[in-house]
């Protein structure tokens, strides 16, 4: 029998490709250690992205790749994660107890953006990540009805608002501080102080991503968000059809001249499957989200059907996800949050946060 050494055991795993992070474990350095014993070997990795919906798809891939050689030596696959903060735009200071914020924007009203926002905070939260959601939309909150979250935030003290819980997320909109139906006539300036202010004097619990969920377009909030808040990526949300897509690019060209990394594309309503037939039918378009993807460069991460019960379930206050976690619909979305996180972690960290203040007073 041929001896177990470290070296054979890394030859194999380098032949193991993570599907997200789409590089092996020592390339992408989450290999902690490799420890041999006289009768098991113990292996353990630390991602920087959360999986917990794939941990043991991966103890079972890792096991069956060193089984010939580890022959009757038991294998022992410890995995977890530690997120880390990552950098946003230089200039900006980042924000106390949030490691990595997420701008969802679509360009165009109606592709189903508020649902990705929600929907991906909570599929964080369930891969195992403290995941929390800004309503950054100020004329049009939508996210309390989403979330099934009506109450008035809480305050600490003075100025300083405590998120709101909800399906294990914290939340954070204007919707909770002013009434459903009252109309916010409000000019720009109003607008962008209003999102700051919701952003900096919420107390956020240790989160590991914050969800921007951006309204539709390309103005006065969006250019906040691009000169004031340290965003670490975006995500882009489309339709196939054309108008759509037409959108799409601008919010993308919108990120890239403001030096926000494009995290991926996802496409929304890319399939309608009739609940009476099974006929699939592209109603509006198809391959859309994937060419604008390999237009730009950029991963498709992921496609959601045109279903009524993902509709029916975010308008009754109980998102896809957090209802049936195991659920197809939430697979999508936890896959992509996934994708989303994992391409995140390749980016370069933010240690800024870890450099002493250096005080110099004149005594």
């Amino acid at each position: 029998m041929t001896q177990i050494t470290r070296e054979l055991i890394e030859a194999k795993l380098a032949d193991y490709q993570d599907p997200y992070l789409q590089q092996d474990l020592l390339t992408a350095n989450v290999l902690q250690s490799i420890d041999i014993h006289s009768d098991f070997i113990q292996i353990t990795v630390v991602y920087g992205y959360p999986l917990a919906g794939y941990r043991d798809q991966i103890m079972r891939d890792i096991t069956a790749l060193l089984a010939p050689i580890a022959g009757s030596t038991k294998i022992k696959i410890t995995i977890s994660w530690k997120i880390a903060s990552h950098v946003g735009q230089r200039g900006i200071k980042g924000i106390s107890n949030v490691k990595n914020i997420i701008a969802i924007a679509s360009g165009k009203g109606g592709v189903g953006k508020s649902t990705t926002a929600v929907n991906l905070a909570i599929a964080l939260a369930k891969e195992g990540a403290r995941a929390g959601i800004l309503d950054a939309d100020i004329y049009g909150p939508s996210q309390p009805m989403m979330l099934g979250a009506s109450l008035p935030p809480g305050q600490k003290e003075q100025k300083i608002l405590l998120p709101i819980m909800s399906h294990g997320i914290q939340s954070m909109s204007i919707g909770y501080l002013v009434d459903q139906t009252a109309a916010m006539i409000w000019r720009g300036p109003m607008v962008s102080t209003a999102l700051q202010q919701l952003l900096n004097d919420t107390q956020w619990d240790n989160l590991d991503y914050l969800i921007i969920d951006l309204p539709p377009g390309t103005g006065d909030i969006q250019l906040t968000l691009a000169q004031k808040i340290p965003v670490s990526g975006a995500l882009v949300v489309t339709t196939p059809q054309d108008l759509a897509l037409l959108d799409a690019r601008r919010a993308y060209e919108m990120f890239r001249k403001v030096n926000v990394p494009v995290l991926g594309v996802v496409e929304n309503m890319s399939v309608h499957i009739c609940s009476a037939c099974g006929h699939a039918e592209h109603i509006f378009g198809e391959g859309g989200g994937q060419r604008l993807a390999e237009q730009y460069g950029i991963d498709m991460v992921g496609a959601l059907p045109l279903d009524k019960k993902i509709r029916e379930q975010t308008d009754s206050g109980t998102p896809t996800v957090a209802i049936e976690p195991e659920g197809q619909h939430a697979m999508i979305y936890r896959d992509m949050a996934r994708r989303v996180a994992a391409k995140l972690a390749l980016q370069a960290k933010d240690y800024s946060h870890k450099f002493p203040n250096i005080v110099i007073k004149n005594d």
